[in-house]
């Protein structure tokens, strides 16, 4: 089998080496492009002898997709897999598997550390202290003793819950399904309504698909508190960010935190968030770190391993 890491993951030639000489050391061909490209015809090039193809979090359109003959597996560095052509696929019965809970850790102490900046002004107060003034007119609130929302639960949103349970916030969620785990440890279930109107903080968790993409419309935005902290860091196509940046813009919700936008940073230069009061903007980083981008390595290249062992796993239907 020819085997090929068509884009950088996060970790040194070095560790890429090790993980592949397994694959190696079993008569594989392995394969690895250090730079990352969106060029369909260079994405083409790159797979075409292929038939397995690793990838992080770069498009890999249908339009590649089925002009691939060999190409019978795609293992992806990423807990979403949005951003790979499924139709085509599922046409050409090549499987997808992902790396799921690679980040559950990651991602959930971000939205934990904006949760805190929103509610403590971390940021404005370094400003301050940079601009030569002091603590006068600053203040803030706790966590503990908040309501913090989860919309989506699945195993970063457990993971969010979890944290914020430990700062002695009380947790509900929303989801479509429950989780006995998730009950046992006292998050309690409600209508989506109910979240959204309920919460002092409310964190975003779901996953990108044709039914959350616009989910969290302008409708729902106006159902949170005036005083709301909204955090995304799930998919920004989930959000009408033009209808979130009105409302911060408006002070009907406080606060939002966002890591993901309608398309990868660098944003242009009109976009709403951009402009919009009260907010912290990371470039969509929730997902990284080192101990992350290690994980995520590991996973990607054992669903290679395991698929060829006929045992495929993290494998999206």
């Amino acid at each position: 089998m020819k085997i090929s890491l068509l884009e950088p993951i996060g970790i040194s030639k070095e560790k890429v080496d090790g993980l592949a000489s397994k694959l190696l050391e079993e008569g594989h061909e392995f394969q690895y492009f250090d730079t990352k490209t969106t060029d369909a015809g260079e994405l083409y090039e790159r797979s075409k002898d292929s038939d397995v193809v690793m990838i992080a979090n770069n498009p890999y359109p249908a339009e590649v997709i089925e002009k691939l003959d060999r190409l019978k597996m795609i293992s992806v560095a990423f807990t979403g897999v949005d951003h790979v052509g499924l139709t085509a696929c599922r046409k050409k019965n090549i499987m997808v598997c992902n790396a799921a809970g690679y980040s559950n850790q990651t991602v959930a102490e971000l939205v934990l550390g904006m949760a805190v900046d929103a509610m403590r002004g971390v940021v404005k107060s370094d400003s301050l202290v940079r601009g030569g003034k002091g603590s006068f007119g600053v203040s803030g609130r706790e966590i503990c003793g908040k309501t913090v929302g989860i919309i989506g639960l699945g195993r970063i949103g457990l993971m969010c819950a979890k944290l914020f349970l430990a700062f002695g916030a009380k947790v509900i969620a929303y989801n479509r399904s429950r989780n006995p785990e998730a009950e046992s440890i006292g998050i309690v279930y409600k209508e989506l309504a109910q979240v959204l109107a309920e919460s002092d903080i409310i964190s975003l968790n779901l996953p990108l698909n044709d039914e959350t993409r616009g989910f969290i419309s302008g409708d729902k935005i106006a159902l949170m508190k005036k005083n709301a902290v909204f955090i995304n860091c799930a998919r920004g196509p989930i959000v009408d960010n033009k209808a979130l940046a009105d409302a911060l813009n408006e002070d009907k919700i406080g606060f939002a935190c966002i890591d993901v936008f309608d398309m990868e940073p660098p944003l242009p230069a009109d976009y709403p968030l951009l402009h919009a009061k009260n907010t912290l903007l990371t470039p969509h980083q929730a997902y990284i770190s080192e101990e992350a981008m290690e994980r995520r390595a590991e996973i990607v290249f054992g669903n290679v391993c395991a698929w060829l062992k006929g045992e495929p796993e993290n494998v999206i239907k």
